[in-house]
């Protein structure tokens, strides 16, 4: 920004402060309310019981009716259910066995715990074992993976800008590997799940293993260790890796209401409310769910100049199928601008991901300033939430998450993301926050511009995604 540029802001930006404070004062018992209510932790408890909420299940369905009575209990107005179709992936079972010689030169076999990618196909595959360390498009360029089975973690080195597994499994099978193994980087024996592509069958077999699993496997890979302990440093260990699961038609929906004027021009607050199967899904994402559903509530109460359209998007966690529907159905021209919720009101402190948008990024920063609640603002873009169908279309996004202080989704996609480990104060506090920031992007006064095509597809080749989202099959197609 010129200095002249910055000199022209500064008024501007005093003003938007100086407009989140009249809101908050303005929803001040809303705001209070917000406080104590215990609403958002039934909803969230309401919604954990009912176990897997993966995208097109029974589990799924249910809670899109959840959703919709919350909607419709905080006073959103023609609140609704619009299904939509996907492919249906169901976990089956997965195996995966290593065979080492040992000091007498027999063959051991080991059976380890495995479980099958999101849209993994059906197939039994064997071969070498090869560590691609972090599985960074640099490390699998570095080993020869060709007809062998990748080993990769679900972390990145720091100071690096976090590689999405779709983008290691996508690399990885372009190089030559006929398997992929995604090894958590956490400990207690949690194998990570997550899908491997965005709404169909992947074309090869992956799993998710343990930390504690991986660690012998990278000991049994190729340029490892030397198999079984008192093996011969030629032995070469052999695995097999086995997934059964089916890939049918079915149906998802999202859950729509509205509050506000009746106008033209709107503005969209959305968060998913699918999960994965393995676990209760309540970091990912139960607490932004809740927290959309809270923020509704209070947003209710505002006197909004422009209508604010909430939704619960379906089938997030296996491809943005339900932002993607929405985004195909509206005129993204009366979009004013988008706010997703996917990671806030799970940890203490806020982030807000303005993904190329220095407009989008300055309302968190006049909201940040205007309650002196810290929100750390991220301007870097990237494809892996439901911001992402809006956001390539050209439309300004925040996305709020929320910070743990440590690398990588922590509990999420894991056994463990479970009702004990919220905190619902974050739930009620962020929720506060993003009813001020929804308020923001609705105010006349702001001016969201769209975003420009060719200096989008910029600014992810400057954060190195390109080479990842072609290897994703996620580089669209009018940016070349």
């Amino acid at each position: 920004m010129t200095d002249d540029a910055a000199d022209a802001a500064r008024p501007e930006a005093a003003a938007a402060v100086d407009r989140v404070r009249e809101r908050a004062d303005e929803l001040a018992p809303a705001l209070g309310a917000t406080w104590t209510d215990d609403d958002p932790w039934r909803f969230l408890t309401d919604l954990t019981a009912i176990g897997s909420r993966m995208a097109g299940s029974e589990g799924e369905r249910r809670a899109a009716g959840l959703v919709a009575d919350v909607f419709e209990r905080v006073g959103l107005a023609d609140v609704r259910t619009e299904p939509f179709d996907l492919p249906v992936w169901e976990r089956g079972s997965a195996s995966l066995d290593v065979t080492v010689s040992g000091r007498d030169s027999q063959p051991s076999t080991r059976s380890f715990e495995a479980l099958a990618l999101p849209y993994s196909p059906s197939g039994s595959v064997s071969g070498e074992l090869v560590d691609v360390g972090y599985g960074t498009p640099a490390e699998i360029d570095e080993r020869d993976v060709e007809g062998r089975i990748a080993v990769a973690s679900t972390t990145t080195p720091s100071g690096d800008r976090f590689v999405h597994r779709m983008e290691k499994f996508g690399y990885a099978f372009d190089a030559g590997a006929v398997g992929f193994v995604f090894v958590n980087h956490l400990d207690g024996q949690l194998p990570p799940t997550g899908s491997l592509t965005f709404g169909e069958e992947a074309e090869a077999v992956a799993v998710g293993v343990s930390k504690e699993t991986g660690a012998w496997l990278r000991e049994y890979a190729v340029g490892g260790g030397s198999g079984a302990v008192g093996a011969a440093k030629d032995d070469v260990a052999r695995a097999e890796l086995s997934v059964e699961a089916s890939t049918t038609p079915g149906e998802s929906r999202n859950v729509l209401g509205s509050t506000g004027p009746d106008t033209d021009e709107r503005v969209l607050l959305l968060a998913h409310y699918d999960a994965h199967d393995i676990a209760e899904g309540a970091l990912d994402n139960g607490c932004g769910i809740a927290t959309v559903a809270t923020a509704a509530d209070i947003l209710t109460d505002a006197d909004l100049p422009i209508g604010v359209d909430v939704v619960a998007v379906g089938a997030e966690e296996v491809g943005l199928l339900g932002a993607e529907h929405l985004a195909d159905r509206l005129d993204l021209d009366r979009v004013k601008g988008v706010v997703n919720v996917d990671g806030a009101g799970r940890f203490r402190d806020l982030v807000a991901l303005a993904h190329a948008s220095t407009a989008a990024a300055s309302v968190a920063e006049a909201v940040s300033t205007a309650t002196r609640q810290p929100i750390e603002v991220d301007a870097q873009p990237h494809p892996f939430s439901d911001q992402w169908p809006f956001v390539r279309r050209g439309v300004p996004a925040l996305q709020l998450h929320s910070d743990s202080g440590d690398r990588g989704r922590g509990w999420g996609h894991t056994h463990a993301d479970t009702r004990d480990k919220v905190d619902d104060r974050n739930v009620r506090e962020h929720a506060m926050l993003i009813a001020l920031l929804v308020a923001e992007f609705a105010a006349p006064e702001r001016d969201l511009p769209r975003l420009d095509r060719d200096e989008l597809a910029a600014a992810f080749r400057e954060a190195d995604f390109e080479t990842g989202m072609r290897a994703a099959d996620l580089w669209p197609a009018d940016w070349d």
